[in-house]
């Protein structure tokens, strides 16, 4: 199980360093958020299954100002499971790779890219996003071209939700009742825009299964809102909705990663003035923490 996620080294007070973007910074406030000159890497790295925080860091890119991230995020992600696969960790016959993201990420874009591999990927997506249904069969004597995409189904307007596949409810002692609803063959109508501008001929369709979190309450005792996951798993069954949203949860780990990183390993630390400096003393403390 692998997660990948976006740490920034800010450096707002080094307006000569080259390659430095406005990174994304949650303030101390509710719904505060800032964008602060500095240096952003995408850190890929093994979750652990049991009950600890430590995670195993794989690797780590940082972002220039014009690349795209997904894009970086799918190449890095690449030569994260073929080095994986050849070192042996995986073989025919294991279990595919779960791989988990937050919302940063373009997770059906990662799951067209990354289709020819052994993975499956899933990833937070916003609560206003729109998606399709799979497309109904065709009646016998019906003319005309058939739909390429079924109904809509917005994510918050519960009108357009058809009864889930699965529902699981599952106690938890941080969060107490955790209800996952799941719906298979979702999939976003893409459109020849952005990143599908040059894409030759028809645009496909990326299908998923889509699940709704729901817990009773948050450990500050925060109006919880729902979770939606978005998972490149087709037909998947109860147990495997549960694995999913349980191994979205693991993904913060990689946060008290990035705490140590920082506050007790000294990643940000040094007044360090070119990118490429950066980048070595990035892998120096991957070194540290391995």
């Amino acid at each position: 199980m692998l997660a990948v996620d976006v740490s920034p080294w800010l450096r707002p007070d080094a307006p000569t360093s080259a390659d430095r973007l406005f990174c994304h910074v949650h303030g101390r406030t509710k719904d505060q958020s800032q964008l602060i000159p500095g240096w952003p890497y995408s850190f890929v790295a093994a979750l652990e299954p049991g009950r600890t925080s430590w995670t195993a860091v794989l690797d780590a890119v940082r972002l220039g100002p014009t690349d795209d991230a997904t894009a970086v995020t799918a190449d890095q992600l690449r030569e994260v499971v073929g080095r994986l696969i050849t070192a042996g960790h995986w073989r025919d016959g294991d279990p595919t790779i779960l791989i988990v993201m937050d919302a940063g990420c373009d997770v059906t874009r990662l799951a067209f890219v990354l289709a020819d591999l052994p993975v499956e990927v899933l990833g937070r997506i916003r609560s206003d996003r729109v998606l399709r249904l799979a497309k109904p069969p065709r009646q016998p004597g019906t003319n005309g071209r058939p739909p390429k995409h079924g109904p809509e189904f917005a994510l918050d307007r519960p009108a357009t939700w058809p009864e889930p596949q699965h529902t699981t409810i599952t106690n938890t002692s941080r969060y107490g009742q955790a209800t996952a609803a799941s719906w298979d063959r979702l999939h976003p109508r893409l459109t020849h825009r952005t990143c599908w501008l040059d894409h030759p001929g028809e645009l496909p369709i990326i299908e998923g299964t889509l699940i709704r979190l729901q817990v009773d309450h948050l450990p500050d005792d925060r109006d919880p809102k729902p979770v939606w996951l978005w998972t490149s798993a087709i037909n998947a069954t109860a147990a495997d909705i549960d694995r999913a949203w349980q191994a979205f949860l693991r993904r913060f780990d990689l946060d008290h990663t990035f705490r140590l990183f920082k506050q007790t390993l000294g990643w940000t630390r040094p007044k360090i003035r070119t990118p490429q400096a950066a980048d070595r003393w990035t892998w120096l403390i991957i070194t540290v923490h391995t």
